[in-house]
Parts: structure tokens; sequence; C-alpha cells
């Protein structure tokens, strides 16, 4: 018999704990693309804190859409919701009500305002596509809400599913905080883990069946699902002729990544194609969780908000697991059997670093100066300095780095970061760290 699948804990969980011991807290929002946990996570965290939960899925259960018939009070709600079911039960101060799929109606949460006001029932929502259907909501509850994003595990996550434990990401940021090496035994073990976790990825789904499996069997295929699941979401939700744009965005995000110059390029999406017609689709592919963007800069300087060029981005997919099952036969055999972060030149591993950045919060910009061959892959920012971050598929040199470093045309970067396949190491302004601490990067910036 095989055994159950075990529940794969998330940072998500801390903060719904959080949120519920919060004497103020208001009606909670999740959004996400499709397949990245919110469901399991909402009910894994359901059954252990509330006496009495009230799930309604608008896929699967329609004729819930009834229930703001005669308004958006909660008691004229919960009055339709009883005649739909007369088995439900409302405890009051016990009771978590959780509509699941609420891109399918989206109306709902103009009720979360009265919810919060009459204070006698937690509300929890969710759905996917969300950001591209808040016009469709009456009266956005501005205020009477919270807004959570939840994206697919990321490498820590992904850690602790693997056995590690916090102490031990807290002792691997210690080595990067302190600029010590790392010993041969930990440096193997997280160049093993990260390059599993990058022929993975982070979608639930696809890691359950590894860690139930014990191997990579079926990985292929279920990313590839999973992306076609995705393009069926487009042809579901987007309207008219942007289905056909948004489709052309996505489906080259690969290509376009395997160039030398990175920069998307919607000349080369469809003959004839004009940025102004196709803004709208990446923002959507945005807006619904699917794409991470990344803005040049005009300049590299602070702040890093408001310098950036509208017009002029890269555009990776929200989960690299998803690009591997967007690559051609021979680059994703080269991945898998080769463990070559190299694939597509460079591009895989700039995507994997760009997810590891966006799901730390950090935002995504980029530099290239038109005029010569400086640029930049990435940058962050401390208190004091903007920091440059340079992405080495394996361990070459850093010229663009060394160069806005050692320059007085960069007075606000003063040192930067290069992530190589090797160790810590720090000479000339430049902090090498292992290719795997993308994820703590974000978190390094705020040390002193």
């Amino acid at each position: 018999m095989r055994k159950e699948s075990r529940y794969l804990r998330r940072k998500f969980d801390t903060w719904l704990e959080s949120w519920k011991l919060d004497p103020t807290h208001k009606p909670l929002l999740v959004k996400g693309a499709r397949q990245v946990g919110k469901t399991e996570s909402i009910r894994h965290f359901a059954n252990d804190h509330y006496d009495n939960v009230i799930e309604v899925n608008f896929v699967f259960q329609p004729e819930f859409k009834q229930i703001t018939a005669d308004g958006y009070k909660a008691e004229r709600v919960i009055k339709r919701m009883s005649a739909l079911d007369p088995m439900l039960r409302f405890i009051p101060r016990r009771t978590l009500l959780f509509f699941d799929e609420i891109q399918e109606f989206p109306d709902v949460a103009t009720t979360f305002k009265d919810f919060k006001e009459d204070g006698r029932f937690d509300i929890i929502s969710s759905g996917s596509m969300l950001g591209v259907h808040y016009k469709q909501i009456a009266s956005i509850p501005v205020g009477y809400k919270t807004d959570y994003n939840l994206s697919s595990l990321d490498f820590e996550e992904f850690l602790w599913a693997c056995g590690y434990d916090s102490a031990f990401v807290d002792g691997l940021y210690a080595h990067m905080v302190e600029r010590r090496s790392f010993d041969d035994m930990t440096l193997d073990l997280m160049d093993r883990c990260f390059l599993d976790y990058c022929a993975l990825g982070g979608m639930p789904e696809i890691l359950r069946n590894y860690f139930d499996r014990g191997t990579f069997e079926g990985a292929s295929a279920l990313q590839r699902e999973l992306f076609l699941a995705y393009r069926d979401d487009v042809r579901k939700y987007a309207e008219g002729v942007d289905q056909t744009r948004i489709l052309n965005v996505l489906d080259h995000v690969a290509q376009q990544l395997a160039k030398e110059n990175k920069k998307f390029q919607v000349s080369k999406v469809a003959k004839d194609a004009r940025f102004k017609d196709y803004r709208g689709c990446v923002d959507w592919l945005k807006d619904a969780g699917v794409v991470n963007v990344c803005h040049a800069m005009p300049f590299p300087e602070l702040p890093i908000g408001g310098n950036q060029c509208e017009d002029k981005f890269k555009i990776y997919l929200a989960d690299s697991g998803l690009l591997l099952g967007q690559l051609d036969a021979e680059s994703e055999r080269d991945f898998r059997a080769n463990r070559n972060l190299g694939t597509y030149k460079g591009g895989l591993f700039e995507n994997i670093v760009g997810e590891a950045l966006a799901k730390s919060g950090a935002p995504l910009v980029y530099y290239k100066r038109d005029d010569s061959t400086l640029e930049m892959d990435f940058f962050l920012r401390n208190a004091e300095n903007l920091v440059p971050v340079e992405v080495k598929a394996g361990s070459s040199k850093a010229k663009s780095l060394r160069t806005l470093i050692s320059s007085d045309h960069y007075p606000d970067i003063t040192w930067g970061i290069k992530l190589v396949k090797g160790n810590v190491g720090f000479a000339n302004g430049v902090l090498t760290l292992p290719q795997w601490t993308a994820f703590l990067l974000k978190r390094l910036m705020a040390s002193p």
C-alpha cells in the first residue's frame, strides 16, 4: 500500500498563524498562479485552527454564485448559503468561511467589508488569475481585506521538505554574512540539493511526486502538463484578440532567454508586432502570476523604485520547472543528464535566480549599456548602496561587475555579488557566493 503524501511545509503557514492571532485581522484574499498550493495550505491551516470550516468551491459548486443575490450583507449571504445547504453550521467566533476558486465569482469579495464589520466569522478566499479579475468585482473592499501572493515553493522550503530545518539554513546564512568558506561536504550537499530543485521547480504536485517516489520519474511530463494548463487558462480567462497575443508572449519566453541579448523583443513574437499592442499582454501574464518581469534601468543608481524603463525588460517564468517543460528535447536532455545550468546560454540559470529573488520579495531590474558590452543581470540594495548581482552558470570572470565597482561613473555602487559554481570568497569589492545562495540574497542586504 502506498503511503499517504505528506504535507509540504510553507512559509505561508507561519504567516497565516500570525494573521489569525491579530485581533484586528481582515478577510484574507490569497492570490497566485494555479497549482502553487493555495488550497492545500489553507485547508491545512483551517483544520488545525478552527472548530468549524465551511468551504465553497465556485468551480465545483457553481450554485453558490447565488449567495449575493440578496445583497452583500453578511447576514443575507449566510442565509443564502444555509438555504443552498441546510447542513452547514455557522458557529460565531469558531467558524472559517473558505471561498475557493473565486476567479469564477470575484464579486464575492464585495462581501468582505460587511463580514469584517459583522465580526462573527473569519474569511479566507483564494483563486488563480485574480490579478486580471479585479475589474469584475462590483466594489473592491479597500481597507477591509488583506492580500497575500503565494508562489510555488522556494529553495528554502525545498530544503525543509528534504529534512533540513531553519537552524540549518541560518547556518548557511552565517557563512555568507561572515564571508566564511563552506566545507567540501556542505558544498557538495547543497550543490546536489540545488540542482535537484532546479530540475524540478517548486510546484507542489511535482515535488510531492518526487518525495513520494524518491526519483524524478514523471517530473518532465508533469511540467509539460502544467505549462499546457497555463495556456488553457489564457484561453479561458483572457478576452478577444488578446488570447492570441498573450499566448504568443508566453510561448516565446524560453526562445528569447536562449539569445545572447535576453531583452524580450516583441518584434520577434509575431509579424509586425508592436510594443503598444503587447504591453497589456505582458501585464496580464504578470498579474496572473505566470511570469516575472525584469525591467531595465536607464542608469544604475538609487533608488531602484521608479528608476526603470517600462518598454525594456526581460521575461522569466515564475517557476523554472515550467521553463524546463518548454525547452526543446535536446536542451532538456542536456540539463537533466549533465546538470548544465548554462542551458540556453545561461538563460535557465538566470531564470532560476530571477525566480529566487522575486520569491524573496526583491525587485527585478537589470542594466544594459547601449554603446558597450557593459551589462548586469540583477541589482539589489542595502541601506547605503546599489549592489549589482552577476549570474554565472560556471565560474567565469566578471568583467562588467568589476567595471561597475571600480568606475567613478557609478557612485552608488561600491561592491557587488557574483554567483558561481564555487565557494564563498571576497576580493576587490566582489563577494563570490555559491549559486544556491540566491534565495538568501535579500536577507543578506538587511544585515548590518
